[in-house]
């Protein structure tokens, strides 16, 4: 496979984007997520491999480092019904026996129930949940200890080296990020109900949109931009002390680069979104 067949497209989520019904906020965002759906509508993938965190949703009581799920759905959230997610389990099943061979230890997950991370990305750049086989890939990024960037880019390389032997046309997403610091993920628990995690939310989203930290970020595109591993490890390993725990989530972003073969980022946009707590980025390859 060259790397000529794979398409890779990193972008930020965000609950609030959700909330933000009328579309007042993140309008740059907006339009850079509308380019890129044209693009992946284009490229027409045979499918996707979606690096994804973890809520704290799916995985409470056991965590781990990187989860193949063989089978998935999405939860009900923000005012989008549950999904199935149409995973292509002989392949999914074949990526993993790969990355154990390859001496990745993965955890191979079925039915799982997976948040936003990944809900938002799949209707955001492809226009629905289901558009498209995806292979749902979870990173830690919420519950430390959290994988170093370095066995992340291992994950990513290994993956590459899988789609390699294949002559599959694929579509590699990485979710979440840049700088933000979610009240919930600032507490360091797993088993708090929903409506504790809205109260939390909710007493400290004020001081969350002050939290945004756009030179990290645009550190952070940078080193994307020139393929930097050594500068992307480093940004990556400081990112909770530096920008937020939600900045964690960058991990996915360099797993979805490395699995595409390594090639430089660009970023369609960067907007700092306070009323989303979040540095909002797209960057793909195409």
């Amino acid at each position: 496979m060259s790397t000529l067949d794979r398409m890779v497209l990193c972008a930020s989520h965000s609950p609030g984007k959700d909330r933000d019904v009328q579309e007042l906020f993140g309008t740059e965002f907006r339009s850079a997520l509308d380019r890129a759906r044209s693009s992946v509508l284009d490229f027409d993938p045979d499918y996707i491999v979606l690096f994804g965190g973890d809520h704290r949703r799916a995985f409470r009581t056991i965590v781990p480092t990187f989860g193949v799920a063989l089978s998935a759905g999405i939860l009900a959230e923000a005012g989008h019904g549950a999904a199935s997610l149409n995973v292509p389990g002989a392949t999914a099943r074949s990526l993993a026996e790969h990355l154990l061979a390859s001496d990745i230890d993965i955890t191979v997950c079925r039915d799982i129930e997976l948040d936003h991370a990944f809900a938002q990305p799949l209707r955001d750049l492809t226009g629905a949940e289901d558009r498209y086989p995806v292979i749902p890939i979870a990173i830690n990024c919420a519950t430390a200890p959290l994988p170093h960037a370095k066995r992340v880019l291992a994950l990513g390389d290994a993956v590459s080296r899988y789609l390699d032997q294949t002559g599959d046309r694929v579509l590699l997403i990485g979710t979440g990020g840049l700088s933000h610091s979610p009240p919930s993920l600032e507490v360091d628990t797993y088993d708090i109900s929903d409506e504790e995690r809205a109260r939390i939310i909710a007493e400290g989203s004020a001081a969350a949109r002050k939290k945004i930290k756009p030179e990290w970020d645009r550190a952070f595109l940078t080193a994307l931009a020139g393929w930097d591993r050594t500068a992307l490890a480093e940004l990556t390993d400081r990112a909770h002390a530096e920008a937020g725990a939600g900045a964690n989530e960058v991990r996915t972003w360099l797993a979805a680069a490395a699995a595409g073969g390594g090639k430089p980022l660009d970023a369609m946009v960067y907007q700092p979104v306070e009323e989303w707590i979040t540095g909002m980025a797209v960057a793909t390859t195409a």
